[in-house]
């Protein structure tokens, strides 16, 4: 009997090892650690082909290169294994954090037509909060800003991972890697395949932080410049001497409202109703600084002659001495208000406009519900003008008024102005939920129907041979309304009984009524006060 291996009648082991089975465990480890390399990789790759323009935001956005990827990752894998581990950490949070600064750029972007101003914008986060606590009330309004500060803090968080366990494996198979990179690079190159380049945007926002830090002097200097400035007030707005004036600002009343078959009904309609009662109307086009939001900024904008597009120029506006017309019309003799529901706080901003008094949402005397984000129904803001400051000398009001204003939902009823009282009588309604987009344009085109049809009831019931109309849109509504390529273009009317008044605007060549044609001028919004002053001054044909 033979011996094998020194054991008796047992043959030789093969030299090949065979495994045993694998643990349940260790599949479900492997499968999820592969499954979050992918979710690793996915995550970054969508934090780098982010656009942050809302009309970038399609899907071939996400079918692109993004060059900064190979290009890092071969800087990373020249780095010693402490360094590299520091470098992923703080370039993944980087790369976190510009990732929710497009996810701001994009969100600004649908409202405002523009991108997040890193040095500007920081401000407006307040105004955004005070709307949604308006509108969704103030717990849905925390829990929304606890969110976005969540949101913010696990994207970071979630991208730095992601960014630091693909450098860890590429580390891991250095080799593999720096082949895998050469060979995108070379089928990208020879292909002709699109890539994309995140460094773009950050390099945008570096732009505009540098241009706004310059662009404060030159503001500053343009302001200083007004050929208004010393003119006596015996000599501003003789053609109006013994007139009241109301200025209204018609929230989100833009040129695309216009061709809304309702509200160009409500124009004709009231063009007719007035024409009748003897006032006349001439309207043109105002290019507005801002669009979807900002009506501030478009109210200093025509208030001082000055095109202010951002809280900067705002701010160096109101801390200058610069002639408003509010200021004219006070220098002239007028006792100038201003009527502002939208006014809910302390507004030192009020004197350097030129107000003698200010009527603010308290102010108005106002008892009823609220209608969406405003605080009082337009037509109670007229009667409540009517009311506090028509009557005794001249008077020049700005009224802003801001049923028009987003949400768009509820609107309230067109009432009888005898049956106004103090607001309790309106039926408080809730606001309409879940709208598809073209329930919030038909609803947009409500809101503007109403604010446009309280102006003309206005004119129709209470105004007098001494009244004169001057009213316009601030801005036009979001880009959800209005499509990408909307202009920033606003109505604006002037409405009067005395055709001596319209006779003064002969030369802007507007079209008779409450409507503009399609092709009526079009002056940047900061051009109208000068115009106004010349029209209306004792020399009409100064430029």
């Amino acid at each position: 009997m033979s011996t094998v291996d020194g054991r008796a009648g047992e043959p030789a082991a093969d030299s090949t090892t065979v495994p045993g089975p694998v643990a349940p465990r260790t599949v479900l480890r492997r499968a999820a650690a592969r499954l979050a390399t992918a979710l690793a990789a996915l995550l970054v790759l969508a934090a780098l082909l982010l656009p942050n323009d809302i009309d970038r935001l399609t899907p071939a956005a996400f079918t692109r290169i993004p060059v900064e990827a190979p290009l890092a990752l071969l800087l990373l894998l020249a780095l010693p294994a402490k360094p590299r581990r520091v470098a992923a950490l703080l370039g993944g949070l980087a790369l976190g954090l510009f990732t929710a600064l497009k996810l701001l750029d994009l969100a600004f972007d649908s409202v405002l037509l523009r991108p997040f101003d890193l040095v500007l914008d920081w401000s407006l986060l307040t105004p955004a909060v005070d709307y949604l606590e308006v509108t969704l009330g103030r717990p849905a309004a925390l829990a929304a800003v606890a969110a976005a500060v969540l949101l913010v803090l696990a994207l970071t968080a979630a991208v730095a991972w992601s960014v630091r366990r693909l450098t860890t494996l590429a580390a891991r198979r250095r080799r593999s890697a720096i082949r895998a990179v050469a060979l995108i690079s070379v089928v990208t190159i020879s292909a002709g395949l699109p890539v994309a380049a995140s460094a773009t945007a950050a390099f945008e926002h570096a732009q505009r932080v540098r241009a706004g830090l310059l662009d404060q002097r030159a503001f500053a200097e343009a302001a200083a410049v007004d050929p208004f400035r010393d003119v006596p007030g015996a000599e501003l707005l003789t053609a109006l001497r013994g007139k009241d004036v109301v200025l209204s600002f018609v929230e989100s009343y833009g040129r695309d409202a216009v061709d809304f078959p309702g509200v160009s009904s409500v124009l004709a309609a009231g063009t007719q109703r007035l024409a009748e009662a003897g006032f006349g109307a001439r309207s043109g086009f105002l290019t507005s600084p801002t669009a979807g939001g900002g009506s501030w900024l478009a109210q200093a904008t025509l208030l001082s002659g000055l095109w202010v597009d951002n809280e900067q120029r705002y701010r160096t506006l109101v801390a200058s001495d610069r002639l408003t017309l509010n200021k004219a019309f006070q220098r002239a003799g007028w006792r100038s208000v201003g009527v502002v529901p939208g006014i809910t706080r302390a507004w030192p901003e009020g004197e350097f406009f030129g107000y003698d008094r200010v009527y603010p949402a308290d102010g108005l005397g106002y008892r009823g519900p609220r209608f969406g984000y405003a605080t009082t129904p337009d037509q109670f803001t007229l009667a409540a003008f009517h009311r506090l400051a028509r009557g005794g000398s001249p008077v020049l009001a700005t009224i802003p008024l801001v049923t028009s204003h987003a949400p768009w939902t509820p609107i309230p009823d067109l009432l009888d102005w005898s049956a106004l009282g103090d607001g309790s009588g309106y039926r408080a309604a809730p606001p309409a939920e879940d709208r598809t987009p073209a329930q919030v344009r038909a609803d947009y085109g409500r809101a503007v129907e109403y604010s446009l049809s309280s102006l003309i009831s206005y004119l129709h019931s209470h105004a007098n041979d001494n009244l004169v109309l001057v009213f316009l849109g601030d801005h036009q509504p979001a880009q959800v309304l209005t499509g990408a390529q909307a202009t920033r273009d606003v109505p604006i009317t002037v409405v009067a009984k005395d055709q001596a008044v319209l006779a003064r605007t002969a030369d802007w060549g507007w079209t008779p009524g409450l409507k503009p044609a399609p092709d009526a001028p079009v002056w940047p919004m900061d051009a109208f006060r000068d115009r106004f002053l010349s029209a209306f001054g004792a020399d009409p044909g100064a430029k």
